[in-house]
């Protein structure tokens, strides 16, 4: 008994044409959720940012600072507090300084990372 060659191809392509109306249905669902959310009545996505410094500190600065605040790509940190004042460091960790970025600590933050850096 022979079999018949077209047998699979048709099944790819109803399978195609299944798989084509699918995505269909689902990018329209998507479309609407995406303008929903694009006029501000969609899901609110709210970013948890830590205020705790040492969680800052773990979060963004570690990487360049090291985990004993000794430096490795970035200057350590000890002893900080007595080379610069709060507002200079507050300015430091707010708008950066050489290759360090800016942005890394919220504004609303810094004075709480400025306090603690000078601990150190």
């Amino acid at each position: 008994m022979k079999r018949n060659p077209v047998i699979p191809f048709v099944l790819i392509m109803v399978f195609g044409i299944g798989l084509i109306f699918f995505l269909s249905f689902k990018g329209l669902g998507d479309s609407k959720e995406l303008a929903d959310e694009k006029k501000g009545g969609g899901k609110e996505k709210t970013e948890a940012v830590a205020a705790n410094p040492e969680d800052i500190y773990k979060t963004t600065c570690v990487a360049c600072h090291g985990d004993q605040y000794q430096g490795v790509v970035g200057p350590t940190l000890k002893g900080v507090g007595k080379k610069y004042s709060k507002a200079q460091l507050m300015d430091i960790v707010q708008h950066g300084r050489g290759a360090m970025p800016s942005g890394l600590v919220p504004a609303e933050n810094a004075g709480k990372m400025a306090d603690w850096l000078s601990k150190l």
